[in-house]
C-alpha cells in the first residue's frame, strides 16, 4: 500500500503547483485592466463581494479530497467518500443513473460554459483530485486482489507438492463433492421424470402416491446405477487422488489466468496512466509552458484508461497475451481518451476541434466508481470463491463435527470427575509453589548470604573452638606423663626443669610424642606388668588423643576447603532448580507460541519465495526497445515486491535498516531505471538483507 500511497501523494503535489499557476493565471486575467469589472468606482472602498455558495463547495471538496500527509489511512479514500464530494460539480451527477452519462466531448464552439475562470480552475482542480484518488484505489484494489490470488496459488501448491495434502484435501471437499454430484442426479431424475406420465389431465390416468414413489424411487436407482458405471469406469482408468489432482491444477490455471490478467492490468495503469506521466520529464508541471490545457487532458485520458482496464480484466474471454491490445482498442474508440482540453481564451478565438468540461469528467469518473470498480470486485470475487482457496468452513467440517459430537462425552467425564479434576489442580499448584520455594528461592538466598559474608551461612564440617580444646587437652596429657616419667624423657629421675617443660610443649604443638612412645615402645615388652602399672593403657589413650587431633587437623582442612569454595556449592544448589524452571517455561512458552513459531517459519519461507519470483520476474521478462519491462512484466514484479515488503516488515529492524530496505525496493520497481539496473537492485536486496530474510 505504501507504493500506492506514494504516487498518489506525488500526483497531488504536482497538481497543486499546476492549479497554483493556473489560478494565479485566472486570477490575473480577472483583474486586468481590459476588464469592466476593474475600472474605478466610488465604491471600491466598500468590501470585496461574499464568495458564493458554489465556489465554498468546490473549496471543501478540494480539501477533503487531498491526501492526508500525516495518517496512511486518511490518504487514500474510498469509493463513497470520493462520489458526496464530486457533487460539489454538479448536484445531478449523483443524482442521475450512472448508465445515463452525459457526453464525454463536445463541440467547444457550442456548448462550453462559459464560466468565471477561478471557478473553472476550482472545478478542475476537484476533478483532478478525484481522479487521482480513484487512481490510487483503483491501483490498490488490483494490487491487493493480485497478492491474494499468489497466496491461493501457494495453496494450491503446497496441495499439488504432496499426496498425503491431496488426500486430505480430498477429505475436506468430499461434503461439496457429494452434494454436487447429487445435485447431478436431481437434474437427471427431473430431466427423465416427464417420460413417466406423472401427472395430471391430459386424458392420462392419474397414478396413485405409491405408484408416483416406486416410479420416481426406481428413476433414482436407474441414475445412481448409471452414474455409478460411470464413476467405476472413469476409477479403472485413474485413481480418485489423480482426478482430484486434475481438478486443482484446472483451478490453479484459471487463478494463474486471472492474475496474470490483473498483473497486466496493473502495468497498464502504471505504464499508461498518471504514475507514468507524473515522472516523466517535467511530470504534470511541463504543461505550464506548453498550455494549461495538457494536465487537464491528461486527467480526462485517465478516467477512460481506468474504465477500459476495469472493463478488460472483468473479461474473461480476453487471452492474456491481447490484454493490452485490447485495452488500446477499447481507449481508441474512446472519444474521452482522445479528447483535448482547450482554455477559454482559445475556444473564444476559434480553434479547431473538441474540448471537454469538467462535468463530463466527473460524469465518467462517477460511473468508474459506481459501476466499473464494483463489477471488477464482483468478478474477482467470484472466481476466487469457485477456484481459490477453500473456506474455513470446508477445511475444518471435519475435526468440528468430531469436536460437536463428542463434546456431550468429554462434559460428562468433567462432571464426573469434577473433585478429582479439582485435586489435581491444586496438587500441582502446591508442588509448583514448594518447587519454587525450596529449590528456587532458599538457594537463592543461601548465595546472596554467602556473597554477603553472613556468618550464619558459613558451611562447617566441626565447631570453631573443638581442634583447639583437643590440641590443649593432647599437650595436657603429654606434659603431665612426661613429669611423671622423667625417666623417660630425660634418662634420670630428677624433676623436669621449666626449660624443659616448655621445649617439649613445643615439640608436642608439632606433632612430636617422643617421650610417649618410647614409654609405649618400652612397655610393649612386659605388657601384662605394664598394664598393671596403668604406663601401658596411659600411653594407648595419649595416642588415642593423638589421632582424634589429627583427624580434626585433617577435617579443619576440608572445612577450610569448603569455605573457600562456599560459593560454588551455594550455586550447584541452586543449579538444579534454575534449570527445571528454565526449561518447563520454555517448554510452555514454546507450546503457547507454537502457532507464532510456524507462522514466523511461514513468513520466512514466503520472502524466499517472494525473492525468487522477483528473480524470475526479471530473468524471463522481455524488455522492450527502450529497456525497460513490458507491462504485464511490470504489473508481476509490482505484486511480488508489495508481498516483500508486507512481509519483511515483521522481520526486519527498524530505523535505518528498513528506511535503507526502503530505498532499494523503490529502485527495483522503478521501471525507468531499466531492467539491469532492477537485476542489480535484486541482488543487493539479495545480499544485503539475507540474513533478516531468511
Amino acid at each position: 500500500m505504501s507504493f500506492v500511497l506514494d504516487q498518489i501523494r506525488r500526483i497531488d503535489a504536482q497538481l497543486d503547483r499546476v492549479q497554483l499557476a493556473s489560478i494565479s493565471s485566472s486570477a490575473a486575467t480577472t483583474t486586468s485592466p481590459s476588464d469592466p469589472r476593474t475600472t474605478t468606482s466610488p465604491f471600491d472602498d466598500e468590501e470585496p463581494p461574499k464568495p458564493s455558495p458554489h465556489l465554498l463547495a468546490l473549496q471543501t471538496s478540494i480539501r477533503a479530497l487531498t491526501p492526508s500527509l500525516a495518517s496512511d489511512r486518511r490518504a487514500l479514500l474510498q469509493p463513497s467518500q470520493i462520489l458526496p464530494n464530486l457533487s460539489a460539480l454538479s448536484p445531478t451527477i449523483n443524482d442521475a443513473p450512472p448508465s445515463l452519462a452525459l457526453p464525454a466531448v463536445t463541440d467547444h464552439h457550442h456548448q462550453i460554459p462559459n464560466n468565471d475562470p477561478y471557478e473553472t480552475e476550482l472545478e478542475w482542480l476537484l476533478v483532478s483530485k478525484a481522479t487521482t484518488q480513484t487512481y490510487g484505489y483503483v491501483l490498490a484494489k488490483i494490487l491487493d486482489h493480485t497478492v491474494g490470488l499468489a497466496e491461493d496459488l501457494w495453496y494450491w501448491d503446497e496441495i499439488l507438492g504432496s499426496r498425503r495434502w491431496t488426500t486430505v484435501y480430498g477429505v475436506q471437499s468430499s461434503p461439496a463433492r457429494i452434494w454436487a454430484w447429487g445435485g447431478r442426479v436431481w437434474e437427471d431424475v427431473k430431466a427423465r421424470g416427464g417420460s413417466l406420465g406423472i401427472r395430471e389431465g391430459g386424458g392420462r390416468e392419474v397414478l396413485g402416491l405409491g405408484e408416483r414413489w416406486a416410479a420416481f424411487y426406481g428413476v433414482v436407482r436407474q441414475v445412481v446405477r448409471e452414474r455409478s458405471v460411470e464413476e467405476l469406469r472413469h476409477g479403472v482408468l485413474m485413481s480418485p487422488v489423480t482426478r482430484l489432482r486434475g481438478q486443482i491444477r484446472r483451478k490453479r490455471a484459471v487463478l494463474g489466468a486471472v492474475r496474470l490478467r490483473n498483473a497486466n492490468a496493473l502495468g497498464v495503469l502504471l505504464g499508461e496512466g498518471l504514475a507514468n506521466e507524473s515522472v516523466h520529464g517535467e511530470g504534470l508541471v511541463g504543461g505550464l509552458a506548453e498550455g494549461q490545457g495538457r494536465w487537464k487532458t491528461s486527467v480526462a485520458r485517465n478516467v477512460a484508461l481506468m474504465e477500459a482496464v476495469l472493463l478488460k480484466a472483468n473479461d474473461q474471454t480476453t487471452a492474456v497475451e491481447k490484454f493490452d491490445a485490447a485495452v488500446a482498442e477499447l481507449t481508441d474508440d474512446d472519444p474521452l481518451y482522445g479528447a483535448e482540453v482547450y482554455e477559454q481564451s482559445d475556444v473564444e478565438g476559434g480553434s479547431g476541434g473538441v474540448s471537454v468540461s469538467p462535468q463530463a469528467v466527473a460524469e465518467r469518473l462517477t460511473r468508474v466508481l459506481a459501476l466499473a470498480l464494483p463489477e471488477y470486485d464482483a468478478a474477482i470475487s467470484s472466481a476466487v470463491r469457485e477456484h481459490g482457496k477453500p473456506s474455513r468452513l470446508v477445511r475444518y467440517w471435519l475435526p468440528v463435527t468430531v469436536g460437536i459430537l463428542s463434546s456431550s462425552t468429554i462434559l460428562r467425564i468433567l462432571v464426573n470427575r469434577q473433585a478429582e479434576i479439582v485435586q489435581w489442580i491444586e496438587d500441582l499448584g502446591s508442588t509448583v509453589i514448594d518447587f519454587w520455594r525450596n529449590w528456587v528461592i532458599e538457594p537463592t538466598r543461601k548465595v546472596i548470604k554467602t556473597i554477603r559474608h553472613d556468618g550464619s551461612s558459613e558451611v562447617s564440617l566441626m565447631s570453631k573452638r573443638s581442634l583447639q580444646g583437643d590440641r590443649d587437652s593432647l599437650e595436657r596429657m603429654v606434659v603431665d606423663f612426661a613429669i611423671s616419667n622423667p625417666v623417660i624423657t630425660t634418662g634420670t629421675n630428677a624433676p623436669l626443669t621449666e626449660p624443659q617443660i616448655a621445649d617439649l610443649r613445643l615439640k608436642v604443638r608439632e606433632g612430636d610424642l617422643t617421650p610417649v612412645l618410647k614409654a609405649y615402645e618400652h612397655d610393649l615388652a612386659t605388657p601384662i606388668l605394664a598394664t598393671l602399672r596403668g604406663n601401658l593403657l596411659r600411653t594407648l589413650l595419649i595416642q588415642v588423643q593423638k589421632t582424634k587431633v589429627d583427624v580434626e587437623i585433617a577435617m579443619g582442612g576440608i572445612d577450610a576447603l569448603l569455605k573457600s569454595q562456599e560459593l560454588v556449592f551455594g550455586f550447584v544448589g541452586l543449579t538444579p532448580g534454575i534449570l527445571v524452571t528454565y526449561f518447563g517455561l520454555h517448554y510452555l512458552r514454546s507450546s503457547l507460541t507454537s502457532k507464532r513459531g510456524a507462522r514466523a517459519q511461514g513468513e520466512q519461507g514466503k520472502l524466499l519465495r517472494q525473492l525468487r519470483n522477483i528473480d524470475r520476474v526479471l530473468q524471463h521478462a522481455e524488455p522492450t526497445e527502450f529497456g525497460e519491462l513490458g507491462y504485464r512484466d511490470l504489473g508481476l514484479l509490482l505484486c511480488e515486491v508489495q508481498g516483500l515488503r508486507s512481509a519483511a516488515e515483521g522481520s526486519l529492524p527498524r530505523g535505518r535498516v528498513a528506511r535503507e530496505f526502503g530505498e532499494d525496493v523503490e529502485e527495483l520497481c522503478d521501471v525507468r531505471v531499466g531492467v539491469g539496473r532492477q537485476k542489480a537492485a535484486a541482488e543487493r536486496v539479495r545480499w544485503a538483507y539475507g540474513r533478516y530474510l531468511s
